[in-house]
């Protein structure tokens, strides 16, 4: 018994991406993208919830390794002012542990809504893009978590030693969040020189040109974002940021080097630059000599049009 094999139609990517979808098919996958995301950050938050305590436990672990922290029966102790504070903060350290779980999810189906409407060349930079931008965001959580102690000492070397200090735990946890969402965000910069020099905006040899400002626009990003008044955070931030600026700076001239940028005619010279002119000119030769034409004839009489009913025959 022969079966017949059903002819597969073009994908949903594809016919997305050749426009042939049309907005009511479009509105509906954005739906069903938008209930598999929220789906996956759902199941997320749930495992979040479970984690809520440990990871409230790293939080606390800067201010807790401090000698100044406050111990009752060999605990680190925080304030909670309200009744439902801890709750709340539960709630909310579950939500973020969700986002970062689901991550993968959630992010792909923002890709496949989006990348239909790309080019080839511009999916390959998002994906070099996003492969950079997680380890960087990482690296930035992780240097502020270790700031974030140092700040933190710092702040409570400074009061009197009559005062005894307990931290909130929600403005605690808040301050800690903010500095490691600040540090993430900021670590995020050599990205967007990456992209000005690969979309063909600047070369790699005018960032380079650059780097006095860029270095003066870290220091003081970095002291102005910076929450603890102390140096080491900004001075760390700061060196960061330039490393990563450089790092780029370097990656920009591999860029260059491979798409030949600096070789064109007028490479060296400015926009304001007049461009140098050759006086060398080649001499003239004389060319050959052309004859004279010959004169045209007189043209033929032309025959006069048959009348209209002798043109035809009976079939036409």
């Amino acid at each position: 018994m022969a079966f017949a094999l059903r002819k597969r139609g073009p994908s949903t990517f594809e016919r997305a991406a050749d426009g042939s979808m049309t907005l009511i098919e479009h509105v509906r996958e954005l739906r069903n993208r938008l209930f598999r995301a929220s789906l996956a950050i759902l199941i997320g938050f749930g495992l979040g919830i479970w984690l809520a305590k440990p990871v409230l436990h790293l939080l606390q672990q800067p201010y807790c390794d401090l000698p100044q922290a406050r111990f009752v029966d060999g605990k680190c102790e925080f304030v909670q002012l309200g009744p439902a504070d801890l709750f709340l903060l539960n709630l909310k350290v579950a939500l973020w542990v969700g986002l970062i779980v689901a991550a993968p999810v959630w992010l792909y189906q923002l890709w496949a809504f989006i990348a239909p409407g790309l080019h080839r060349h511009e999916r390959r930079y998002a994906y070099f893009f996003t492969a950079l931008a997680a380890p960087l965001f990482a690296a930035g959580a992780v240097l502020a978590y270790f700031v974030t102690a140092k700040g933190l000492e710092f702040l409570l070397s400074i009061s009197d030693s009559e005062i005894s200090t307990t931290l909130e735990i929600t403005k605690y946890i808040s301050f800690v969040t903010n500095l490691i969402l600040l540090f993430g965000v900021a670590f995020e910069f050599p990205l967007l020189v990456l992209m000005l020099n690969f979309v063909g905006i600047t070369s790699a040899k005018r960032l380079l040109s650059w780097w006095r400002v860029a270095i003066f626009v870290f220091f003081a990003f970095s002291a102005v974002v910076t929450p603890t008044p102390d140096p080491f955070g900004m001075t760390a931030l700061a060196i960061c940021l330039s490393a990563l600026y450089f790092g780029a700076v370097g990656i920009a001239f591999l860029n260059d080097k491979r798409r030949g940028r600096g070789k064109e005619v007028y490479a060296g010279i400015d926009d304001d630059e007049v461009s140098p002119l050759e006086f060398d000119a080649d001499p003239v030769v004389a060319g050959q000599r052309v004859d004279s034409a010959a004169p045209i004839g007189v043209p033929e009489p032309i025959a006069r049009p048959a009348p209209i009913e002798r043109r035809y025959d009976d079939m036409t």
